[in-house]
């Protein structure tokens, strides 16, 4: 069963979502943290440019003599949310269990090494594979739900993983901070994004509803979209 993914970002008014390029500087700062615990999330889920940036670790050793599964590993099952952070090819070293007490759960592709998952499980670091060599993200949510019980999942970046979950219809509700700030340069990342070679895909998105609208500090605004997607049932959470 698939979870409600809601797609939680702020962007400037010209959509770009990197705060650093923004002018006036600060603008609307800590509301996406609010918004994000408003929400209540079973889990949350990023990329692995976005994972990357909550690292602590030195990189894990080149080998083991132990071998492993390719199959779900936990070490823990009783969280309020999980951190879920995609990383096909096992490029990040941890250094740390969870993110702001939530625990990290890697999704990763079978090609990863036994000595990468050495390391995973060394630090706690709980894991999923969900494809031979690339992310499947429809098996992904699935094994989220049926192994955890996430029912309600907070999609957060960055715009390359953004517009993978958007172009596979897997998103169901979009949550926007509309900052008062621009950014008025290309180039910059957005909400949503692709490579050259997905330009050409559009998203099976029929309808976008406005479910409602929100005034919040500093001049930005919430907006909450429920999306429809061709071929499916939207879910309400």
């Amino acid at each position: 069963m698939k979870p409600h993914v809601i797609c939680l970002m702020a962007s400037s008014v010209d959509g770009r979502t990197l705060p650093s390029r923004w002018r006036p500087k600060g603008a609307a700062r800590d509301l996406f943290e609010r918004v994000h615990d408003e929400l209540a999330g079973d889990a949350w889920l990023v990329g692995r440019v976005t994972g990357q940036e909550f690292a602590k670790g030195k990189p894990y050793p080149a080998s083991t003599r132990e071998t492993f599964p390719r199959e779900a590993w936990f070490s823990r099952r009783d969280a309020n949310a999980y951190g879920v952070v995609l990383d096909a090819h096992g490029k990040i070293a941890w250094g740390r269990p969870d993110i702001g007490g939530d625990p990290i759960v890697v999704v990763l592709s079978e090609t990863v090494s036994d000595a990468h998952l050495a390391g995973l499980r060394g630090e706690g670091v709980s894991y999923i594979f969900a494809g031979k060599s690339e992310l499947d993200l429809a098996l992904t949510l699935d094994i989220l739900n049926r192994e955890l019980g996430v029912k309600r999942l907070l999609l957060e970046g960055g715009g390359g993983v953004n517009g993978a979950f958007l172009r596979a219809g897997l998103i169901d509700e979009l949550n926007l901070i509309l900052c008062p700030a621009v950014d008025g340069a290309k180039g910059a990342p957005s909400v949503f994004d692709s490579s050259d070679a997905e330009a050409d895909q559009p998203a099976p998105v029929t309808a976008l509803t406005l479910e409602g609208s929100k005034a919040l500090d500093d001049g930005a605004m919430l907006l909450r979209y429920r999306i429809q997607n061709s071929g499916s049932q939207s879910t309400r959470g």
